[in-house]
């Protein structure tokens, strides 16, 4: 892993951090010296992850456990982090998840908690964390998104939807921040081998079709890090999957055709 010494010392917030991605940047962040708030809802995998990392990499480390659904302890959350830090160099809105279901078969209390972690949650976590970041001279906003919400697919019309609202949320977002210099960055991967698919894909069926395709959570995390406090718009990753998502916007029907059968995997 290449050092990034920019943000070393920096303070840095990340939502689901219990596990996969989350887990990866966490280690990643520690690594490069950032002081670090961990913030999920597993709080045992949690604690056990912030004590490794303060006594590995003589970091600042802490562990609070968040449900992001929940708007008041969302307010709680960052209303300690400002005590404790009084400031946040970095937010990576990691906190998310999927299900696959066919459109007629959705379940839409299922939709609407998506919606709440996904989308609303993320809103409500970087509206928090934007009056903490207005005082450092440069800080930078990075929220997970993914490949599904530049090209929808079938069983995942409802995951899409809310990596769409994302991706429209992070544009405005950037725009709105140029002036007082926060970066705002998307994050849009495929498919990364994490718990993600214990809930999209339990039999793991999906997982082994798709074979090498699967991105390793360290390296969609070194890439998230070497964009650390640079003006990245956005991280797509693996590049040939963000080149079909770019010529099905130029000829939506020619890939819709001829990724047919790739698209109907799930």
């Amino acid at each position: 892993m290449k050092k990034n010494n920019r943000i070393q010392g920096k303070t840095i917030v990340i939502t689901g951090a219990s596990g996969g991605l989350g887990r990866a940047l966490a280690e990643q962040c520690a690594q490069n010296g950032a002081d670090l708030f961990l913030l999920a809802r597993r709080e045992k995998q949690l604690v056990k992850l912030a004590h490794q990392l303060r006594e590995t990499y003589q970091v600042q480390c802490t562990a609070i456990k968040l449900d992001v659904a929940d708007r008041d302890e969302i307010q709680r959350v960052f209303h300690l982090i400002l005590k404790q830090a009084g400031k946040i160099d970095i937010l990576v809105n990691n906190a998310g998840y999927g299900i696959f279901a066919k459109a007629e078969t959705t379940n839409i209390e299922e939709v609407e908690k998506m919606f709440a972690v996904n989308v609303l949650g993320l809103i409500a976590c970087t509206k928090e964390a934007i009056p903490l970041m207005r005082s450092s001279k440069c800080a930078h906003i990075i929220n997970i998104a993914s490949q599904a919400g530049k090209l929808a697919t079938p069983k995942s019309s409802a995951y899409a939807a809310t990596k769409h609202a994302v991706l429209g949320y992070t544009d405005s977002l950037r725009m709105e921040l140029a002036a007082a210099r926060i970066f705002v960055t998307a994050v849009n991967p495929g498919p990364i081998r994490t718990n993600f698919f214990e809930h999209t894909d339990p039999g793991g069926e999906y997982l082994d079709q798709l074979g090498k395709v699967v991105l390793e959570p360290h390296y969609v995390a070194e890439q998230i890090i070497k964009a650390m406090l640079t003006p990245k718009r956005e991280i797509n990753l693996p590049w040939w999957m963000n080149l079909a998502a770019i010529l099905h916007t130029l000829m939506p029907r020619v890939v819709e055709k001829v990724g047919k059968k790739a698209f109907h995997k799930k």
